[in-house]
């Protein structure tokens, strides 16, 4: 169609004539969005519901990033996948040929927030295994740093991590990073709309064209502005338009009043959230389509996408399944927690015969009355052994092995004392950490608590929301926990805290508030599994019944907050390094539980704190927060209004 385009000239129009200001780059609109993060200290309740899947605040809309996942450069040949991980989902390449050159050249169109998901990790796999594969290498990109530079497509060569050692590179990986910001996207996929009638692909659209467009897919308020619209374009009166004209002009008017009711590609209904929403659903639909090697997508974590086709027939047979929440610790073997630090889901490394075995026990009322006729004993007298033998030189050769099976979740970086010094396991597994390596949010500030151990936290403003959400056993109650001693009527339906720690990690908890250690009283019990199966599970009460130490802390804050350490199946023992009438800081080592996983709960009195947002959203779906010692737990309800600090100064190393 040899015409010439129908775009306006601004040059041409008179001296007098009101010339609106040009747009903003594209770099500067995404630094302003950044720069409003900035300002939010706290996790913002959009970066708490990022996380449960509802739609996205057109104000937290910052762009849509194309990754790119171009080659990798390895030490060894062998065929490898790579998964790459934002948020709440995951997405791999195929599989690559034998070789130590790999190239998959797999893009993927996601979603950034401002106040969202920004550090994705990049995952490779060796592919040597029928049922599962072995994480080889990861890196983690910040999106928010690579996006922010003057460039218009970011190209970085990226180390590749041991799993085992974030000091030790294995290889090398090959990205590249775009950004739409949300002006590029409106017009972006309005753009791609229109090119669907551009049957002969020259850049312009005649009236018959723009109608045959607006008739299949709009709705009847476009019909009717069919010819207003393209006339709008048509300042030449030729009756051709320029397609990027046009785009412009249907971007905005699909802003203010929407014009296509169903996608073009899939067919889904649009309007159900809002226009922004049809906007990003449209775009990424459309770049389904365009060709291009793209990931496949439906993973939630990294070692999902990873898994070979054992795992994939099992999930068919209903023996396996992925899901988040409450389900995901009682009846499925894969427990997901969401990682504060990188705001993305992680699967929590667990012995599948163990889950079994657990499931048994724990979800059964044939596993109950194995627990009333001797269980409990057994599996006291079971962790008093594995205690013993743990604190034997013997012992020590079996750190290696544990290393091997939690390698991508223990860093050895940040231990003090190198790994020839350990004699026994247990000495091993009380490790201290390099100074530096939990730095503690706003130390000097008393009016912020912060988080008491390396765990998986659930939070609850009341009693009553915890045993709603996730703790089933149907006898817990504060009184029960606490014991008859140390219950009071300023505890009754307060907050409480659970910290679940694993056998993978630090295992000394932490002071969360700074005060007086009142009192120390030891409850005895037995030595039930603190995992989220016996948790959930309503046949056993974990926590009222599990041996436990129960310490009070005085504070000018909160007032008196409950500090329980709770012992666990293979646990041998709990230690305090604190005595009854020390004066503690909050971040102070408070002691440690040896071998085992094990469990700390702090209760605090009714309405004394606020717990930080992103912390409540996640528990309200039975979904568990990784934390580290030191990050923001919540606020002082009875001090000043402060805010903490971001959460980036308070991560895991």
């Amino acid at each position: 169609m040899g015409h010439s385009p129908s775009r306006h000239n601004a040059c041409a129009a008179g001296d007098g004539e009101h010339r609106p200001s040009p747009l903003p780059s594209r770099l500067e609109r995404f630094r302003r969005r950044l720069r409003l993060r900035h300002r939010s200290g706290r996790p913002s309740d959009a970066a708490a519901a990022e996380s449960s899947g509802r739609a996205i605040d057109a104000a937290e809309f910052a762009g849509i990033a194309r990754i790119r996942i171009v080659k990798a450069d390895m030490q060894f040949k062998d065929k490898f996948i790579a998964c790459l991980s934002l948020g709440e989902r995951t997405y791999r390449t195929e599989k690559s040929d034998n070789t130590s050159t790999p190239e998959w050249n797999s893009e993927k169109k996601v979603v950034v927030e401002t106040n969202g998901p920004h550090i994705a990790r990049i995952s490779v796999f060796e592919t040597n295994r029928f049922s599962k594969n072995t994480l080889v290498g990861y890196c983690e990109v910040d999106l928010f740093e690579l996006l922010t530079k003057d460039l218009d497509e970011h190209s970085e060569v990226l180390s590749l991590l041991d799993p085992s050692s974030s000091a030790t590179i294995v290889g090398s990986i090959s990205i590249s990073c775009y950004i739409e910001d949300p002006v590029e996207t409106e017009q972006s996929f309005a753009r791609r709309v229109l090119a669907i009638v551009d049957y002969n692909e020259d850049g312009k659209l005649s009236l018959s064209e723009f109608s045959d467009l607006m008739k299949a897919f709009g709705n009847k308020l476009a019909v009717a502005k069919i010819e207003e619209l393209f006339r709008q374009a048509d300042t030449n009166g030729d009756g051709i338009v320029d397609m990027d004209e046009l785009a412009a002009l249907l971007a905005d008017q699909q802003e203010r009043e929407p014009l296509i009711s169903n996608c073009p590609v899939c067919g889904e209904i649009l309007g159900k959230h809002d226009k922004i929403n049809d906007m990003i659903h449209m775009t990424l639909c459309f770049d389904e389509g365009t060709g291009n090697q793209i990931m496949t997508g439906g993973f939630l974590t990294d070692k999902q996408a990873s898994y070979g086709w054992m795992f994939k027939l099992s999930e068919w047979a209903h023996f396996s399944s992925y899901d988040v929440g409450l389900h995901s610790g009682s009846t499925a073997s894969h427990i997901l927690v969401f990682d504060r630090r990188t705001k993305r889901l992680v699967e929590e490394v667990i012995d599948g015969k163990i889950v079994l075995s657990m499931r048994a026990l724990y979800q059964s009322k044939v596993g109950l009355t194995l627990i009333d006729t001797g269980v409990k004993d057994l599996l006291k007298n079971l962790s008093e052994k594995q205690g013993k033998k743990m604190n034997s030189p013997e012992s020590a050769k079996d750190i290696p092995k544990f290393l091997e099976l939690f390698k991508d979740q223990i860093n050895l970086d940040e231990v003090k004392d190198p790994l020839e010094s350990f004699k026994t396991f247990n000495e091993f597994f009380i490790r201290q950490l390099k100074p530096g390596a939990r730095p503690i949010a706003s130390y000097e500030e008393d009016t912020i608590a912060t988080c008491a151990a390396d765990s998986r936290l659930m939070a609850f403003s009341s009693v009553d929301e915890s045993t709603r959400l996730w703790i089933k056993g149907r006898k817990f109650s504060i009184e029960g926990l606490l014991g008859n001693d140390l219950h009071s009527n300023a505890f009754c339906n307060g907050s409480l805290v659970i910290f679940r720690l694993a056998p993978q990690d630090y295992h000394r908890f932490h002071v969360p508030v700074s005060g007086t250690l009142e009192k120390f009283v030891e409850i005895p019990g037995c030595l039930y599994t603190v995992n989220p199966i016996a948790v959930n599970s309503k046949y056993c009460n974990v926590f009222t019944e599990n041996k436990r130490v129960v310490s009070i802390i005085s504070t000018s804050e909160f007032g008196k907050v409950a500090f329980v350490a709770i012992g666990a199946t293979m646990v041998g023992s709990i230690t305090f390094l604190k005595e009854k009438g020390d004066h503690v800081r909050k971040g102070d080592e408070f002691g440690y539980f040896s071998f085992g996983g094990s469990t700390v709960i702090c209760v605090f009195e009714k309405d004394a704190i606020k717990f930080d947002v992103d912390l409540l959203a996640n528990s309200a779906r039975s979904l568990e927060t990784l934390v580290s010692v030191g990050m923001t737990l919540g606020v002082s309800t009875r001090g000043r209004d402060l805010q903490p600090p971001e959460l980036e100064k308070c991560s895991l190393e």
